[in-house]
């Protein structure tokens, strides 16, 4: 038995019965008017974050969600879709299709603008999605390609950029680890199942994300997950796992390398109004500029007494310098 038939049996167990511990995530359920969650639904909130961001869902896009779980997050992209088919939920497991159909029900007699015929659900892998080329603006999974050895994650980071339109968003959240994990941890089939052992490193992730091809990457929220100890686990040290929320982009890769955000920011307080780098970037006197990592390089290379460059705060919220 293959660690995708482990993962199918574990998410198969949390569709037949609701595993409220299966996945943590310490994000509020979304407060918009006229959304009423189901009880079922948060219950079966299999993830590590947050893949819904209002500025990403404007003018009614066409949203691709895969790993379905209780359908929340499905729902939450319904309420700014609005249409028919508007929302795609791809999973393998039948059982787990089943209960969001279920629970969609719930949600129809919750919210009065709500219909089942929003989602569109489908069985299928994220390995060979059956989506149409380019043809969804927003693509999201949560917490679910962190299962993934090495060639099944850049297959499914691929299958991802191949059916977003240009300059649509592939939008995730997966538990990281800048600690190494050892053998024993990751080959353990139900611990990688449980989000647990088969994490990377910030680094690594977003390599895989830029190597098939985005040219912009956004990491947009960094936070504590899970703690593996000595104790419970077969590791001599005490391993820190933490989730990201990131944003990949279907732009052009520039010539000089994707801009990668990790929430670094420019401060000019120099004896002028501004600065002006000749390359795109003007800094206003005191005014703080969201730059991407390439841009942070640059502006340092400078070696002015003038510019206050931060460190990554792993929180970014937009705007800036590209």
């Amino acid at each position: 038995m293959s660690y995708l038939d482990t993962t199918h049996n574990v998410y198969k167990e949390a569709a037949l019965k609701p595993d409220v511990g299966l996945c943590c995530t310490t994000n509020p359920i979304w407060e918009l008017p006229g959304l009423k969650i189901p009880k079922i639904m948060q219950e079966m909130n299999y993830g590590c974050g947050s893949t819904v961001h209002a500025r990403d869902l404007t003018n009614s896009p066409k949203i691709l969600y895969v790993g379905v779980g209780g359908g929340m997050e499905l729902l939450q992209f319904a309420y700014f879709s609005r249409q028919k088919s508007g929302v795609i939920g791809v999973d393998v497991v039948e059982e787990m299709l089943e209960a969001s159909r279920k629970n969609f029900k719930e949600a129809e007699a919750l919210n009065h603008w709500f219909k089942s015929d929003f989602v569109d659900l489908k069985k299928g892998d994220a390995m060979r999605l059956p989506v149409a080329d380019n043809s969804v603006d927003v693509a999201a999974q949560n917490c679910l390609f962190n299962i993934f050895k090495e060639d099944d994650l850049k297959q499914a980071i691929a299958e991802m950029y191949r059916v977003l339109k240009p300059h649509g968003r592939l939008v995730m959240s997966d538990p990281t680890c800048e600690q190494p994990i050892n053998d024993t941890l990751r080959n353990d089939e139900r611990l990688r199942a449980l989000c647990l052992s088969g994490s990377l490193p910030i680094a690594a992730y977003v390599k895989v994300l830029t190597d098939a091809g985005f040219g912009t990457i956004e990491i947009r929220a960094r936070k504590p997950y899970r703690i593996l100890d000595p104790k419970h686990y077969p590791t001599e040290e005490l391993i820190y796992i933490e989730s990201i929320e990131v944003a990949a982009i279907k732009d052009p890769k520039p010539s000089d390398g994707p801009c990668i955000f990790t929430g670094k920011a420019a401060i000019y307080y120099g004896k002028e109004d501004y600065f002006d780098d000749k390359a795109g970037h003007i800094l206003l006197k005191n005014q703080p500029l969201a730059i991407c990592d390439k841009t942070a390089k640059a502006l340092a290379n400078l070696n002015r007494d003038d510019i206050f460059i931060s460190e990554s705060t792993y929180h970014y919220d937009g705007g800036g310098c590209c």
